[in-house]
């Protein structure tokens, strides 16, 4: 062996690169092992959900069954619509010592109001005091509303005393000097043969003789509201009654069960209404007669009540179908109804006059235009109504409301002078009524622990 060979023979082999490229299969086996557990688990979580919840939306029943609504497009809030925080200039009065003061009424400077824990207290020098209860407690939760009673409508008499309406009891008189209450006329009471289930607003004449006031639903009491405003129905009687329009037609609606029919004639005199059974509706209470009479029916949540200053006609809010109607009820075209605000911004409450003649309409919920109105959206969608209603309690779909504000002045004729409104509820929420006394708005609410103050001279 040359010498050259022996040291290629002891020179030292080349390490050899062990590379991970053979393994390479291995680790993508057990990453694509693992991306399918992923999945699986993830499925399986996904049809553990999905299931139940579609097995509830199924075999669970809706506490509403809506009927399909058709609404006209939302007025444009422009001009005298044009959104503006007018509403946030109002200050807030007895903050924390109130629960829900929906409605209000001066006998002279002193204000009196119903609250949602079952008392008519008096407002006075700051002070809070109790002059009446129709029901008796516990009154923490809605669920006490009907032993408690809930003072809704009130207004005052022409003998210092004050008719209040309350949502479970019926029709009240109370004196506020004497801390006396008298009960007029009971929700027991059976009407065109049936009880009333949410007595709502009232308002009286002159002479406190005749009492008109709202019965807002036959199937739902006031503590159910939303299912009420929800379902759209005008759960009541099948009647007849006559419609009058100003152009000298007067139409006839006609009820059958699934639509309204309308056929337009020529004027001519109607017989007195007579209803067959049911409510909501619109009614008469005479103090002396006793006797209770159906004016209008197969309301859609009728609403705020409010007499003309001639008592010729009274005014109702429908809130579901967002319009006043009105009803005559002396002068010739006493038994008659039309059409007094059709298409409004929002969905009216409280009606009360106006020192400049016309009346002030509160809305705690808004129609958006341009923006987006939930209950407009809703109304020819029953099905998504009822699938909110299985899987949501009221308490929880009213915090997806927006807390929107408004308040309008209409004329004598119906047409908007002007609105206050409160975007966000930064300062009014939950409005239910606008009541005017001495240069103020006084601001009730449903839902809110306080009543607001607003001067008229400011805006």
């Amino acid at each position: 062996m040359s010498e050259a060979d022996g040291l290629r023979h002891r020179r030292p082999p080349r390490p050899q690169v062990v590379t991970d490229d053979g393994q390479a299969p291995e680790v993508k086996e057990g990453s694509s092992f693992s991306g399918r557990v992923f999945r699986m688990t993830f499925l399986m979580l996904a049809v553990s959900l999905v299931i139940p919840l579609l097995g509830a939306m199924m075999l669970l029943e809706s506490p509403i069954d809506p009927q399909i609504l058709s609404f006209k497009e939302p007025p444009l809030m422009f001009g005298v619509l044009q959104p503006n925080t007018k509403l946030r200039q109002a200050e807030r009065l007895f903050e924390n010592q109130l629960n829900g003061p929906e409605s209000m009424v001066n006998i002279g400077d002193v204000m009196f109001t119903g609250t949602a824990d079952g008392r008519v207290v008096k407002l006075e020098n700051g002070e809070v005091e109790t002059i009446a209860r129709f029901g008796s407690g516990p009154c923490k939760t809605r669920d006490d509303e009907p032993t408690c009673g809930r003072p809704l409508g009130i207004r005052a008499g022409p003998n210092g005393t004050l008719f209040v309406a309350d949502a479970y009891k019926g029709l009240f008189e109370v004196d506020p000097r004497k801390r006396a209450v008298k009960l007029l006329l009971s929700s027991e009471t059976p009407i065109e043969g049936k009880k009333m289930s949410f007595v709502n607003d009232l308002t009286i004449t002159r002479d406190g003789r005749k009492i008109y006031f709202t019965d807002s639903s036959s199937k739902w009491q006031r503590r159910d509201y939303l299912f009420l405003v929800m379902e759209g129905t005008d759960d009541g009687r099948q009647s007849k009654y006559s419609e009058v329009c100003p152009q000298g037609f007067q139409t006839e609606w006609l009820r059958p069960p699934s639509r309204p029919k309308l056929q337009v004639t020529p004027l001519k005199v109607f017989p007195p209404v007579t209803a067959v059974s049911g409510l909501p509706s619109l009614l008469e209470y005479d103090t002396e007669t006793k006797e209770v009479k159906v004016l209008l029916d197969q309301l859609r949540f009728p609403n705020g009540v409010q007499l003309s200053p001639e008592e010729d006609f009274v005014l109702v809010a429908e809130t579901t179908m967002a319009r006043i109607r009105r009803v005559y009820v002396s002068g010739l075209m006493k038994g008659g109804a039309d059409m007094f605000v059709e298409n409004m911004p929002g969905f009216p409450d409280n009606i009360r006059p106006s020192s400049s003649g016309g009346y002030w309409v509160a809305a705690a919920t808004i129609r958006a235009n341009p923006g987006f109105s939930m209950l407009d959206f809703l109304a020819e969608k029953p099905f998504i109504k009822r699938m909110i209603f299985k899987l949501f309690s009221q308490e929880t779909v009213m915090k997806f409301v927006p807390r929107y504000s408004l308040v309008l002045e209409v004329s004598d004729s119906g047409a908007f002078r002007r609105s206050l409104h409160d975007p966000d509820g930064l300062v009014v929420t939950y409005v239910s009524e606008a009541h005017e006394h001495d240069g103020h708005l006084y601001l009730g609410s449903f839902g809110s622990p306080f009543i607001c103050r607003l001067s008229l001279q400011s805006i």
